[in-house]
């Protein structure tokens, strides 16, 4: 399996923010902001990997300024890191105002995607090859958080397995 490098599977969706996506006061729903970081991330996982690919966590998400009716938002998201089986993929959004110009900043978030084959079971994926400053800096934190949330996700698998037991010691 070749490793692949970051640009390969980098993508950046732009979407119109709709009175549907808002509150009475106009404010975009971050429900519909969240949704759209899964979307750019799980497309980029799935282009690094091409297989189906499921979200298992978000390290982060930030709300960084709102966003509103008649926004173009932007959602870019590129590959972080990438381990045997899962990826982080970072997602920055914008939104532009279409009546100035103004861009701003309003969030940024961190999703970690898990790479499935044939049988809905996880499968290894390719390598990264960050190639930028930047890319390099980028693989470095990714890879730190992913130890972190090993390190918090460990106490929970042995609860989910220790419920399993108590099931099958029932039946």
């Amino acid at each position: 399996m070749e490793a692949k490098t970051v640009s390969q599977s980098k993508v950046e969706i732009a979407q119109v923010m709709m009175p549907e996506h808002a509150n009475p006061a106009g404010n975009v729903h971050g429900g519909n902001l969240l949704k759209l970081a899964d979307q750019a991330g799980a497309i980029v996982a799935a282009r690094h990997t091409h297989s189906n690919v499921v979200t298992a966590s978000v390290d982060r998400f930030d709300f960084i300024s709102p966003a509103y009716i008649g926004n173009l938002v932007f959602i870019k998201a590129s590959m972080n890191y990438v381990s045997r089986t899962s990826m982080e993929v970072g997602v920055r959004i914008e939104a532009e105002c279409l009546r100035t110009g103004t861009h701003t900043h309003i969030g940024s978030a961190y999703l970690n995607f898990v790479a499935l084959d044939k049988d809905d079971k996880p499968t290894e994926v390719p390598g990264l090859i960050p190639e930028t400053e930047t890319e390099i800096n980028r693989y470095e934190e990714a890879k730190k958080r992913r130890e972190i949330r090993l390190q918090l996700v460990k106490p929970h698998r042995h609860r989910q397995q220790a419920c399993i037991i108590r099931l099958e010691k029932l039946k």
